[in-house]
């Protein structure tokens, strides 16, 4: 038998932004003068349409069937078919209304998440221009096929993935896919194959912007191979995950639901086999035990819940779009932002200018020119400056409008913050006047900008700004304070290069050259040793001021910030720094990510707060490596780069203004005013819904176990039922729902932001509040059986001594509902007192119920009640106090012992 070696592995070929224009071509055996139309049909068979695949739709009627595939739903139909059995119809009618309105609200925000596909779709353009068979013509982007030759100019969108073979001054607007916060510059150059995404200048990249310039290109990947059909791909496999609320309360409700069962069918089998008691009266006791048991208004109280607070979220400009998320930004331990456009304003402005020995600061805000110039080192020199703003404004294609209060530039970002930079210089109109004769246009081979202008007094000048490397090459001296001129010291303004780079400014070099009165054109030739070097600007897309409070806000609510961006390493450093980010110095880029394997990146994660040019799988590898490590990650974004890493976030929170739509749609929450300190806000929001579900549980949960172990007991020893099953069953329809329903409303507790996050495992039922329930149903046993005793003492009927249960039974969860108002402090003051106008009017309509059940005869028929006497009632007050008192002391020594030894 021959044995045969293996075959040799095969070497992936090398990418194409790595190799020459010509090898591009012949990879894709293509020609500069394009395909012809026979070639183009047979690629088109081949490689299929240039259009990212719709998702998989679910049919309507199965969407909105899965509306009720919810734990929380099941335990209110539960609830309503108990109580629709009982005959409750009232009760039954708003449990439904609760379900049915749940149901329509998911199936809506359901048909809208299903649009995030569509919104990357939608990004594609709909036509491009191409050389067929040496001509150029106009196609439908899905016809286009790798080989195509496609030509580009300045507004265009770009169809597909493209190696360019020809470009002149092409700049491209790639925020959306790479977090650059300024048009790139793009060339025919090739670059080294590990370039990250930002850096392959050869590329264009489906679904960009063209900001200027012209270009060809040579079609590489089309539909789902090109860079956003990766990033729709990964939006499509990236699962959501369950917040912790609804797993918690998956969880709680099969284990209370055993309970009551095990309870139940205990309590019929010692009633049938031990107590000898008659089947139908016994089982009826069991089901309003039952009945009294589970806390069937608690999930309508939850929903409501959430409901409220997503009318607190919208107020403080954040719109939910699913209500379990408001929750999870109660538990929200580390938010993972983006950088441009979210903890910055995403425009430039222009913000260090140095001249002569001179290091000037501006001051200012965006694309506004008002500000100051004001000098930090060197001496002060108006001349330097009058040229600097005047190279600013004449070499510049851009215009700033006023539109609705704000400025906006029209063109380049960068061109708009030199406009700025000129007015504040010189004053509004002072570079007007004159003509513009000529204009070599910027081109990544040369990489600047020059203009040849005309002023009123018939003076020729020639202003260039560029790249500093390539400015100072060709500039032969350089202007000094007085005026004049001095030799050109490169190796001093490299370093100065440096300096500004380091802070994360990007910089550009401004040089001007007087020229002939009579020059009407010009080339490269008549700059090249005859330019005066003017000064530097550094520029940078500013951190939002609010932005820099809210990360305070957020570190001093124990959640850490850390900034995931596409940008340059130096640049997020410099604003990692200006807007407080704990560990500002360390950072670690989208090549240090792709080196590391899970477990290290998790560790790595935790330790280092600033990511730069990262990727959206990088982006979406952060997310899954800080959850698992057990905390809770919010993520904001903006474009479709942050699309995937926003749906598999905890929290994901989209901006709403210069946000994408694919970002909107994948993200649970979106911030109307784009501003990262809603999201402070929101989370003070979040901590207050949570707060307020707890204290709905820890008030209905200990009233509920109070009420069952009354009718327990009672069935155990052999006694008369203290309280009846229709009576129960009053108590839990007025004080549950109506009682309940009141904490919902509950305003933030002090020192809400003050606490560390909850751990995202903390169960729902702590040991605390087990301790509460436990101490709570003792004191309701007592407080009933105590009542009841007494009044059959007292030669009470029957039905005077049940009328007086249940009066004790709401009377001690009305004391109840003030105690668990305030559960982080105390429940003694006057503001806790004199409560919220929701809560006394929940109190006064339960009480005015209770009035009327007692002492109005058609309600007396109905519920077997007897009008109560005064002193007795004043009896029932009472203890209702001395309960108060009881629960409130325990917590305050709880309270002081946790003091103690957390001091």
């Amino acid at each position: 038998m021959t044995i045969h070696p293996p075959p040799p592995a095969q070497t992936p070929p090398p990418p194409f932004h790595s190799l020459p224009a010509s090898a591009v071509l012949a990879a894709t055996d293509a020609s500069p003068k394009g395909l012809d139309q026979a070639e183009a049909a047979r690629r088109l068979a081949e490689h299929g349409p240039n259009l990212l695949p719709a998702p998989r739709r679910r049919n309507a009627v199965v969407r909105l069937l899965l509306q009720f595939h919810n734990v929380l739903i099941y335990v209110l139909i539960g609830s309503a078919l108990v109580t629709a059995v009982l005959g409750h119809w009232i009760d039954t009618g708003v449990i439904v209304a609760v379900v049915i309105a749940n149901a329509v609200i998911g199936f809506i925000q359901e048909g809208r998440a299903e649009q995030a596909m569509d919104a990357i779709r939608g990004m594609l353009a709909p036509r491009a221009a191409v050389l067929r068979d040496g001509r150029r013509r106009g196609v439908d982007t899905a016809d286009l096929v790798p080989g195509d030759i496609v030509l580009i100019e300045s507004g265009d969108r770009v169809p597909a993935d493209l190696r360019l073979i020809a470009a002149r001054g092409l700049r491209a607007e790639e925020a959306a896919l790479t977090g650059e916060s300024v048009p790139v510059d793009k060339g025919t150059a090739p670059v080294a194959a590990s370039a990250p995404l930002g850096d392959r200048a050869s590329m264009l990249f489906s679904g960009t912007l063209i900001a200027a310039g012209t270009g060809r290109g040579v079609v590489v990947a089309t539909g789902t191979a090109t860079q956003i059909g990766h990033i729709s791909g990964m939006l499509a496999e990236v699962q959501e995950l369950t917040t912790p609320l609804v797993q918690q309360m998956d969880s709680f409700a099969r284990w209370l639901t055993l309970f009551i069962l095990i309870v139940a069918g205990s309590l019929l089998v010692y009633g049938q086999f031990v107590g000898h008691l008659p089947f139908g009266e016994f089982f009826m006791a069991v089901v309003g035990l039952s009945v009294a048991a589970i806390p069937e208004g608690l999930p309508a109280v939850l929903t409501i819940t959430l409901a409220v607070g997503v009318q607190a979220m919208a107020r403080r400009h954040a719109i939910v779009r699913r209500l379990p998320a408001i929750e999870t930004l109660g538990s929200v331990s580390v938010i993972c932002s983006d950088k441009t456009g979210t903890l910055t304003r995403n425009e430039m402005m222009a913000a260090s200018l140095a001249a002569g020995d001179a290091l000037w600061t501006v001051t200012g805000n965006g694309y506004a020119p008002q500000g100051a110039v004001v000098v930090q080192e060197g001496h002060d020199s108006a001349a330097l400056l009058a040229d600097l703003g005047q190279a600013a404004a004449l070499c510049n294609d851009a215009t700033l409008h006023h539109t609705d209060g704000q400025w906006r530039v029209e063109g380049d970002p960068m061109e708009g913050a030199l406009l700025a930079l000129a007015e504040k210089i010189a004053g509004a109109g002072a570079m007007a006047g004159g003509t513009r004769l000529d204009a070599i246009p910027f081109d990544a081979a040369h990489r600047y900008m020059a203009v040849l202008h005309r002023d009123g007094a018939g003076r020729a000048t020639i202003h260039v700004k560029g790249a500093p490397e390539a400015v100072l090459a060709i500039c032969a001296d350089q202007g000094t304070a007085a005026g004049g001129t001095a030799p050109l010291d490169a190796r001093a303004w490299h370093a100065r290069v440096e300096r500004l780079a380091a802070e994360g400014q990007r910089v550009i070099a401004l040089a001007r050259c007087a020229a002939p009165a009579d020059m009407t054109a010009i080339g490269p030739e008549d700059l090249a040793g005859r330019l005066t070097l003017i000064g530097l600007v550094g520029l940078i897309d500013p951190p939002r001021p609010e932005a820099i409070a809210a990360v305070a806000d957020c570190h001093a609510a124990g959640i850490r910030v850390k900034m995931i961006t596409g940008d340059h390493a130096a640049t997020a450093r410099a604003i990692g720094h200006q807007i407080g980010l704990k560990n500002s110095a360390r950072v670690l880029t989208g090549a240090d990510i792709h080196e590391m394997d899970d477990a290290e990146l998790a560790e790595a994660a935790i330790s280092t707060d600033i990511f730069a040019r990262t990727s959206p799988a990088h982006k979406l590898r952060l997310v899954t490596a800080l959850q698992s490590r057990g905390l809770t990650v919010a993520m904001t974004g903006d474009g479709v780069n942050d699309a995937p890493a926003l749906k598999r976030a905890d929290a994901g929170i989209a901006m709403g203004q210069k946000g994408s739509e694919a970002a909107k749609e994948a993200a649970e929450l979106v911030l109307v005013d784009d501003n990262f300190a809603s999201i402070a806000a929101a989370v003070r929001e979040g901590r207050t819904v949570y707060d307020n579900i707890k204290k709905v549980i820890s008030w209905t949960l200990p009233t509920n176990a109070g009420e069952a172990a009354t009718i327990m007991v009672a069935l155990f020893a052999g006694l008369s039922l203290p309280i009846s099953a229709v009576q129960i069953l009053w108590v839990n329809l007025i004080t549950t729902v109506t009682l309940g329903l009141a904490l919902a409303f509950e305003p933030s507790e002090p020192g809400t932001m003050r606490r560390p996050p909850r751990p995202r495992g903390q169960p729902l039922l702590s040991g605390m509040l087990v301790w509460h329930i436990v101490l709570v149903s003792v004191l309701f046993l007592v407080a009933v059986f105590g009542i009841y005793a007494y009044a059959i003492d007292r030669g009470h009927s029957q039905a005077l001594a049940q009328t007086m249960a249940m009066n004790m039974i709401v009377v001690l969860e009305i004391f109840h509902l003030f105690f668990i108002r305030n559960i982080h402090g105390t429940s003694l003051t006057w503001t806790a007192a004199r409560g919220t106008r929701v809560v006394w009017t929940c109190v006064l309509t339960v009480t005015a119920a209770q009035f009327a059940v007692t002492y109005l005869s058609p309600l007396q028929a109905m519920f077997g009640t007897s009008a109560v006497p005064l002193t007795e009632g004043l009896l029932i007050v009472g203890i209702g106090a001395v309960f108060f008192a009881l629960i409130e002391t325990e917590k305050q020594m709880r309270l002081a012992l946790s003091r103690a030894a957390n001091g």
